[in-house]
This record gives structure tokens, C-alpha cells and sequence, in this order.
């Protein structure tokens, strides 16, 4: 006889954001985003990949920290983007990440990313709004400089 484990998959929250403005925020582009989540970016000393999870009116519904990578790099996969966001019954989703370099120009493997995950959200039914590189510099919106 085999036997197959049998399986219950749940969302675990950490903490509820106590801030009104920001749960019930409607973000609809990357600067928006930005203006709430900049500061806590630009601290950290490591790359930080996070994900602002958006309800159909365009409402924060989590923020997830997805990655932490080393001080040049951050590594993600699409499902590990989407697993909160279906858990969460996510419409759209934001990402952002800081450059602890200061610069905020896209590197290759950011571009590459941000078009395997648009192109999973598209098959999920999750669109990615954008993907902000935050930097001490300033921030560049992967929408609005066209590479969405």
C-alpha cells in the first residue's frame, strides 16, 4: 500500500499593519508604492525583494518581504511571487526592490525577472502593475521608463 501525505495549505500572517492609511491605501502605480515603502527599502544593507499584495479597487491588502538576497543580488522565482498573492486572492501586485549600490538602473537579470513574472501573473489572472528599483539615488518604475 502506498501512502501520500495528505496536505492543507494556509496563509500565516506575522503581523496586522495597525496603520489604517496604509491597509486601506489605494495604490495604482509604482511611485505610490515608493511614497509608503522607500525608507524602510533604503535602510536595509542586503537586497530586499517585496510585493505589495492589491485587491480588485486597487487597496493594499499585505506587504511580503519575498527575498533577501546578498548586497548585488536577489534571488526569486514567479511561484514564490504568486504563492501569497493567490493565497491572498490578489487582483494585482506590486514589486519593489532596493539597490544598496544607490544606483537605480535595471540590471539584465531585472528586466529578464520582471517579464517571467508579468507573463505567470498574465497566466494566473495577477497583473503586475510594476517593478520599482529603489536606490539612494532615486527609483526607476520599470512602467514608466517602458520596460512593461
Amino acid at each position: 500500500m502506498t501512502y501520500l501525505p495528505k496536505v492543507k495549505v494556509t496563509l500565516t500572517k506575522e503581523c496586522i499593519c495597525e496603520n489604517t492609511t496604509v491597509r486601506k491605501r489605494k495604490i495604482t502605480t509604482g511611485d505610490d508604492a515608493v511614497a509608503l515603502f522607500r525608507e524602510s527599502l533604503l535602510e536595509a544593507d542586503r537586497e530586499r525583494l517585496v510585493c505589495l499584495h492589491l485587491d480588485c479597487k486597487m487597496s493594499v491588502i499585505a506587504f511580503e518581504v519575498v527575498s533577501i538576497g546578498s548586497v548585488s543580488a536577489s534571488v526569486v522565482h514567479p511561484r514564490e511571487i504568486f504563492k501569497a498573492a493567490i493565497l491572498l486572492n490578489a487582483s494585482s501586485i506590486i514589486l519593489m526592490h532596493n539597490h544598496p549600490s544607490g544606483s537605480s538602473e535595471p540590471s539584465a537579470e531585472d528586466i529578464e525577472i520582471t517579464g517571467r513574472i508579468a507573463e505567470a501573473g498574465r497566466m494566473l489572472g495577477i497583473e503586475l502593475l510594476d517593478h520599482v528599483i529603489v536606490a539612494a539615488e532615486g527609483h526607476t518604475s520599470f512602467r514608466q521608463v517602458g520596460l512593461m
